[in-house]
């Protein structure tokens, strides 16, 4: 039998690396395209090393129509998997144009390819971002998605109404799987790839590990007077080798047609909320380090409590996550010393 072939966007990037390597395990063959305004080709390379495949790479914004066309008149495509977005949940507050023209842009140029050179199935990076502020914990795919908090997230909630859409009226001719993740973060085992944040990191983690490294002076924790255990605000983090095995199994389900709608929807967390102070004394001693950290005030747009209820991704889509906190904090502080030794 051929090999299916799947296209992931945004490929160079953190999630879609390690999903690159994840797929290739699986058995797929993959081409990855990626515009590099927010990555970095070692990261191709580091793909590269670890699965031993020349995997194709095209550097191509997929707001560009005619550039990704030919993209799609070169391979034949049994599968998609879009990362390629812009996700700086504060950065989208600065640049709310560049976050609706970017991320609504690329994913309606890609479904209208899809359409056109007959490929069925997409998985979507989506996020939990689109549950707000839920009112019940912990959020399952039925909980209400709230009023976005930011740019970033409503472009989230807008291209899942898009993609729902867009399957609804094809009519059977394509299939499409949403996972809404919570919060990636860790890097692959061997240290190979990892999150490569450009500038000052906007997730926690990688802030963490600048931190440790003396490349930050000091981490802000924003806020302790939230209503939650220790005042910190609460997340589901989830390991990002965990999180690209999801979109395998994705893929998965709907080349071999399990799926059980057209358009589905599944939660990608550990079903364990963490708070940020939490993670940082995880890291401190997992690691055996000191970091230097206060307090500073409330950030605008934080979202204060959300994990996930995985019920449905357990049982439907027969996928769980299985790295532990300990693990993963421990490739995340051994990816940040390869990179001070580049």
């Amino acid at each position: 039998m051929m090999k299916r072939c799947v296209l992931v966007t945004g490929g160079a990037g953190y999630i879609g690396s390690h999903t690159a390597v994840e797929l290739v395990e699986a058995g797929y063959d993959v081409v990855l395209v990626d515009n590099l305004s927010n990555s970095d080709e070692q990261t191709i390379e580091g793909v590269r090393r670890i699965t031993g495949i020349e995997i194709p790479f095209e550097q191509v914004d997929c707001c560009d129509r005619e550039a990704l066309e030919e993209v799609f008149k070169k391979y034949h495509f049994d599968a998609v998997i879009h990362f390629a977005a812009s996700k700086a949940v504060y950065e989208s507050i600065e640049k709310p144009l560049m976050y609706y023209r970017n991320n609504l842009g690329s994913l309606m140029t890609l479904l209208d390819l899809m359409r056109k050179y007959e490929c069925a199935n997409i998985v979507f990076s989506s996020s939990a971002v689109v549950y707000g502020d839920a009112e019940h914990l912990p959020v399952t795919e039925q909980s209400p998605r709230q009023a976005a908090t930011s740019p970033y997230g409503n472009t989230k909630r807008m291209c899942e109404d898009i993609l729902h859409d867009t399957i609804i009226a094809a009519d059977g001719a394509m299939r499409a799987i949403a996972l809404r993740y919570f919060n990636p973060f860790g890097a692959h085992p061997s240290a190979l790839i990892g999150e490569l944040p450009r500038g000052v990191p906007s997730n926690l983690v990688p802030y963490i590990t600048q931190t440790a490294a003396g490349i930050r002076e000091c981490l802000n924790i924003f806020g302790d007077d939230y209503d939650t255990p220790d005042g910190s605000c609460i997340r589901d983090y989830i390991d990002v080798v965990d999180l690209a095995r999801a979109h395998v199994v994705a893929i998965g389900r709907m080349i071999e047609g399990r799926n059980k709608q057209n358009y589905e929807i599944f939660n990608v967390g550990t079903g364990r909320g963490v708070s940020v102070l939490e993670l940082v004394q995880a890291f401190e001693r997992v690691n055996n380090l000191k970091l230097n950290y206060r307090i500073a005030p409330r950030r605008a747009g934080d979202i204060i409590v959300s994990w996930a209820d995985t019920t449905l991704a357990n049982n439907e889509l027969g996928w769980k996550a299985t790295r532990t906190l300990d693990e993963t904090l421990a490739a995340a502080w051994k990816w940040q010393q390869v990179l001070m030794s580049r």
